[in-house]
């Protein structure tokens, strides 16, 4: 049986509805941001507090847990510059409360969702796990803690885990039944469509003189669905002891510019935006572009599909969201 904490989130209830296809899934979520309507009813759904070690202590009584994949963080980076007290204490205390109870009770098998905010503003074109980490908000510091934190406990209590950094996830399931939901809504593709769906007066684009082909700022986005894949496969990895300490990059390789994911928005669905050119962000990159070699080499896993399938999936899904 696996824990899935933060399994009512976007990306975490991708994961669930893959996982229970082969596993039994015990879900714990505070719904804070989550959707208990996204989490697929042949898991088990808990509503409690990653933080609140009554109700982890529960759980592993519970059910015969042998491996915990961890979604719950909070991962706005404008809001963790203003507010860095929720971050590490959502992000880093809770989740010591998380490992701590694992180790009472002797699960020694954890996947953790980081990110590419570990990276900072990298020198370099393509990101590989070699790049060093140099996180420039405490959205990324508390991330790059914990992957620290994961190091530690490795050595000293024999704990076995996976870090899977990932890029931009987009998209939604391809049955529209679960997608991208948040609020406030900060990623491009959902504003996008948003604003194709009249719910948005007009997208802002906030630079257009980076040094790149057509100005605007560059980012590596991953299919919801190929995330959930990956995480699959290293916790098989773990579960077999073909692996016991690593961590990969999740992206397709490739890079592509606003003004790009705007214009396959317009030609996916049919529709004409309104774009509004803004000033750039302070501590955008220019590029951002992932190189998963790594976890291609070792676990056989690479991104299926395009930014085309990811636009359509999410566009079906936000025609009729549910949520």
């Amino acid at each position: 049986m696996i824990l899935v904490v933060g399994g009512a989130g976007y990306i975490g209830s991708h994961l669930v509805k893959e996982l229970v296809e082969k596993d039994e899934v015990v879900v714990l979520d505070n719904l804070s941001t989550g959707h208990r309507e996204a989490v697929d009813d042949q898991a088990i759904f808990v509503k409690g507090d990653l933080g609140n070690e009554e109700d982890l202590d529960m759980i592993f009584h519970s059910y015969p847990i042998k491996a915990v994949m961890h979604f719950a963080a909070n991962s706005l980076v404008g809001e963790s510059v203003v507010d860095p007290m929720k971050y590490y204490q959502n992000n880093v205390a809770s989740t010591l409360t998380l490992l701590k109870v694992m180790m009472k009770h002797n699960v020694k098998n954890f996947i953790f969702s980081s990110t590419a905010a570990t990276y900072g503003i990298p020198n370099v074109n393509i990101i590989d796990e070699a790049t060093p980490t140099a996180p420039i908000n405490p959205y990324g510091h508390s991330k790059l803690m914990i992957e620290q934190i994961l190091a530690d406990f490795s050595k000293a209590y024999d704990l076995h885990y996976v870090v899977l950094r990932y890029f931009n996830a987009a998209g939604a399931h391809e049955s529209a039944v679960i997608g991208e939901s948040h609020d406030p809504e900060t990623h491009l593709i959902p504003i996008i469509l948003q604003q194709l769906l009249g719910q948005r007066e007009k997208i802002s684009v906030f630079g257009s003189d980076y040094d790149t082909e057509d100005g605007t700022c560059i980012r590596d986005y991953i299919h919801v669905t190929d995330l959930a894949s990956a995480h699959i496969l290293a916790l098989e990895a773990l579960l077999s002891e073909k692996k016991s300490a690593e961590i990969y990059n999740l992206g397709n390789g490739l890079g592509y510019s606003v003004k790009e994911v705007i214009e396959t928005c317009e030609r996916v669905t049919g529709v004409k935006s309104n774009v509004e050119m803004a000033d750039r962000r302070a501590g955008d990159p220019a590029r951002l572009v992932a190189s998963s070699d790594k976890i291609y080499n070792e676990l056989g896993w690479k991104a299926e599909r395009n930014l085309e399938r990811i636009i359509a999936d999410a566009w079906n899904w936000h025609q009729e969201q549910r949520y």
